[in-house]
C-alpha cells in the first residue's frame, strides 16, 4: 500500500498512517457486512482511482476471485465511487452488478480524515446466498451500517488505538450489542458460551454488561469499578476477565454514527485453553531452567572436588591431568549456566566463548593475550555444549604447547557464519604466534588426549571438520567447520 499511495496519489504520510489504521481494523467491517472491501484512492491528477487494499469476509462468500490491489480505474466508469468522493456520503443507489453470473450489491463509503475525503471503500456483497436474515445477521448488518457511518464521518478507526488483529477477538468469536445504557440487546451464541464459561447461569440479554462482568470476576476492590466501566463499552478498550473456570478476552467499540453514542459493540473470545497452555509452557520453561541451574551447580561441585584432589597429588603429571579435567567440566558448566537464564534451548555463544577464553588464559603460565573477533551468534544447546569443550581444548593446547613458560604471545579466535537461511556453516579459526607444529605432525592421527577429544566431538557429534596447519608467518592455525541452524 505504501508504494501504491506514494506512486499514484498526493496523500501525505499522515494520511497514509490513517489508511493503515483503517486497514488494520476493517476486517471487522468486512465480517459484519458479509462483504468484500476494496479501498480506492484518487490518483495525483484526479482522473483515475487506484486500488490500494482489499479485504475478504470470514463470514460469507467473496465477490472477488481475483486480487484487486494495484488496479487502476478511470474516473466516470464507476459513478458510485465518484458520488461518494465528491459528495462525502455513503452511496447505496443502483442495481446489483453481475460478475461471472453472480449478483453483487455495491456500496461506496467515503473515508474521511479531519474533514477531507481521502478515498472510498467499495463494499461488495455476494447476493447468491441471500436468504431471510436471522437475528444474528440483522445485528451484524446494523452494526456494520453504524461503523460505515463512523468511517464516513471520520470518527472510526479510533486514533492511537492500533489493534493487533491476530490477538484481538473477531466477529465470529463472539459478539454482544449494547444500547446507550450498556444494556445487552443481543448476544451471539459464542458470546453467551464464553460468559457461561465464566460462571454466568442466566441469559445476558437485558443485563447491564459491565455489572454482570464485574460480578463474575473475582472481587478486586476499586478495580471492579474500572471493569464495570470498561465492559460497558464507553471507550475503545481491550481486557481479559478471569472467573469461574474460564478466561475471556473482551474488546469494546463505542458506536457513534452521528457523533453521539448510541451503544457499543463488544467482541469476546474464550481464551481459557490458550491461557492454560501458556501457563503450562511457562511452568515447563521454569522447570528446564531449574534443571540447567542444578546441573551447573553439580558440575561446579565436581570441579571443586577435582581441584581439591589435584592439590593433594604428589605427581605433577597427575595434578596437571586433574586441572585439565577441571577446565573441561568448567566449560560445560558455563553452557548450562547460560541455558538456565534463557527461555529456550538456544544460547548466545559469544558470551560463552569469551568466558571460556578468559578461563583458559587465566591459568596459563605464559603471558599470552587472547582475543575474539567475529560472532558465533545464537546456537542450539546440542551444538553449544560440545563446541564449548572443543574451544577449551584447542585454546588449552595452544597455550600449553605453543609458548614456553613466561613467554609472551597472542592467540586470536575468529568466528564467521555463512550459508543459506536454514542450513549454514560456522567457521572457527584459532591462530597463535607460537613455536608452530613439530615436524611430521598429523592432527588426524597424532596428538594428546585433548586433540582426540576435539576430533571426536567435531567430527562425530557436531558433524564438522577439524584441521591444524602452520600459521601464515609463524605459529599454528586451527580450523573448525561446523554445520549450524540459522533459521532464527
Amino acid at each position: 500500500m505504501n508504494d501504491l499511495v506514494r506512486q499514484h496519489t498526493a496523500l501525505s504520510d499522515t494520511d497514509l498512517e490513517w489508511l493503515h489504521l483503517l486497514v488494520s481494523e476493517w476486517q471487522l467491517l468486512s465480517d459484519l457486512s458479509f462483504a468484500d472491501l476494496v479501498l480506492w484512492v484518487p490518483t495525483l491528477d484526479g482522473t483515475r482511482y487506484v486500488s490500494v487494499a482489499q479485504m475478504r469476509p470470514n463470514t460469507g462468500p467473496t465477490s472477488y476471485q481475483d486480487d484487486m490491489v494495484g488496479h487502476l480505474v478511470p474516473r466516470g466508469r464507476r459513478p458510485m465511487l465518484d458520488a461518494a468522493l465528491d459528495e462525502g456520503r455513503i452511496v447505496r443507489e443502483g442495481d446489483p452488478e453481475w460478475r461471472e453470473e453472480v449478483p453483487v450489491r455495491v456500496e461506496s463509503i467515503p473515508v474521511r480524515r479531519e474533514g477531507r475525503v481521502l478515498g472510498v471503500i467499495a463494499r461488495n456483497t455476494n447476493l447468491l446466498t441471500v436468504r431471510t436474515p436471522s437475528r444474528l445477521e440483522l445485528t451484524y448488518l446494523q452494526s456494520a451500517s453504524d461503523l460505515a457511518q463512523m468511517i464516513a464521518a471520520g470518527s472510526f478507526p479510533f486514533p492511537g488505538d492500533q489493534v493487533d488483529m491476530d490477538a484481538s477477538p473477531r466477529v465470529g468469536d463472539g459478539l454482544i450489542r449494547l444500547d446507550a445504557d450498556s444494556i445487552v440487546q443481543y448476544a451471539s451464541p459464542n458470546a453467551l458460551s464464553a460468559y457461561h464459561r465464566l460462571g454466568l447461569a442466566s441469559d445476558l440479554v437485558g443485563q447491564h454488561l459491565g455489572r454482570a462482568t464485574a460480578e463474575l470476576a473475582p472481587s478486586r476492590g476499586p478495580v471492579d469499578e474500572a471493569l464495570v466501566k470498561l465492559a460497558s463499552g464507553w471507550a475503545p478498550r481491550e481486557t481479559e476477565v478471569e472467573g469461574g473456570d474460564g478466561v475471556i478476552q473482551l474488546r469494546t467499540i463505542p458506536l457513534k454514527p452521528k457523533g453521539i453514542r448510541i451503544g457499543s459493540l463488544v467482541l469476546c473470545r474464550d481464551v481459557t485453553e490458550l491461557r492454560r497452555r501458556e501457563r503450562e509452557l511457562i511452568t515447563k520453561d521454569a522447570t528446564i531452567r531449574e534443571i540447567h541451574h542444578r546441573v551447573k551447580n553439580n558440575l561446579q561441585t565436581v570441579a571443586a572436588l577435582l581441584r581439591l584432589q589435584a592439590r593433594r597429588m604428589d605427581s605433577e603429571q597427575g595434578r596437571e591431568a586433574l586441572n585439565e579435567a577441571v577446565r573441561r567440566v568448567g566449560s560445560i558448566a558455563i553452557v548450562h549456566e547460560t541455558l538456565s537464564q534463557n527461555l529456550d534451548e538456544r544460547v548466545e555463544f559469544d558470551e560463552i566463548a569469551d568466558r571460556v577464553i578468559a578461563m583458559v588464559a587465566e591459568i596459563s603460565p605464559a603471558k599470552v593475550s587472547c582475543r575474539r573477533t567475529g560472532r558465533f551468534g545464537i546456537l542450539d544447546a546440542e551444538v553449544a555444549t560440545p563446541l564449548a569443550m572443543v574451544l577449551t581444548e584447542v585454546l588449552q593446547n595452544a597455550l600449553e604447547h605453543a609458548f614456553a613458560p613466561a613467554e609472551q604471545g597472542s592467540v586470536e579466535v575468529s568466528a564467521v557464519r555463512g550459508g543459506t537461511r536454514v542450513d549454514g556453516r560456522l567457521l572457527i579459526t584459532v591462530l597463535d604466534d607460537g613455536r608452530g607444529l613439530p615436524e611430521g605432525f598429523d592432527p588426524k592421527r597424532t596428538g594428546n588426549l585433548g586433540l582426540q577429544i576435539v576430533r571426536t566431538l567435531v567430527e562425530g557429534e557436531l558433524g564438522g571438520t577439524f584441521d591444524m596447519v602452520p600459521g601464515p608467518e609463524r605459529g599454528t592455525r586451527v580450523l573448525l567447520d561446523v554445520p549450524v541452524r540459522t533459521d532464527k
